[in-house]
């Protein structure tokens, strides 16, 4: 009983953690990656497609996205759809292929950027307290239909509590990562 508590929490922690990781990957650093393109979706033949399944993404240089569409006829869909979007990129369309030049961030987009970052991190933090919340009340409920005695109670309560600062730490430590990455010039 107390170990599926622990491992319930531990597996919403690890989800916790890799949510973070995608939210932190669509937050441009300066740099190209094809996972900022990956909140995309692109109006395809009436239905809403994620952009990575029309089309093939790659990164021909530090700060150009190539976007490679399998079928010829949607690129001014997708470059539709990247300009309607939060990116900020215009698209520069050939014909062929569409290329996102990611531009240098100045001093102040960077700290803006850290901002959202921090605040992104603050999130994920609040999900673990709740994560640790639930478990926290699953163990109480257990203790109170005795099915786990008192002491129990207290080392499941010991133990809940310190993989929750372990993930708190470690969402500090991506955070703080992140933060890095978008401050280095």
């Amino acid at each position: 009983m107390t170990k599926d508590i622990i491992n319930k929490a531990k597996e919403r922690f690890e989800q916790s953690h890799q949510a973070l990781a995608r939210e932190f990957a669509s937050i441009r650093a300066g740099r190209a990656n094809a996972s900022l393109l990956d909140r995309i979706e692109v109006e395809y033949y009436g239905a809403p497609t994620p952009l990575n399944q029309l089309a093939s993404i790659t990164v021909p240089e530090a700060r150009v996205l190539l976007i490679s569409p399998f079928d010829k006829s949607s690129i001014k869909e997708i470059e539709r759809a990247i300009n309607e979007s939060d990116l900020g990129i215009n698209p520069a369309n050939d014909g062929s292929v569409i290329r996102l030049v990611i531009p240098a961030l100045t001093e102040e987009t960077r700290k803006d950027l850290a901002k959202e970052v921090k605040k992104v991190g603050e999130n994920a933090k609040i999900a673990i307290r709740n994560i640790r919340r639930d478990a926290m009340n699953e163990a109480k409920k257990a203790e109170k239909d005795k099915e786990i005695a008192e002491d129990e109670l207290k080392s499941l309560e010991k133990d809940i509590q310190k993989i929750t600062d372990d993930a708190v730490k470690h969402i500090d430590e991506m955070t703080g990562n992140k933060e890095k990455e978008l401050l280095e010039v």
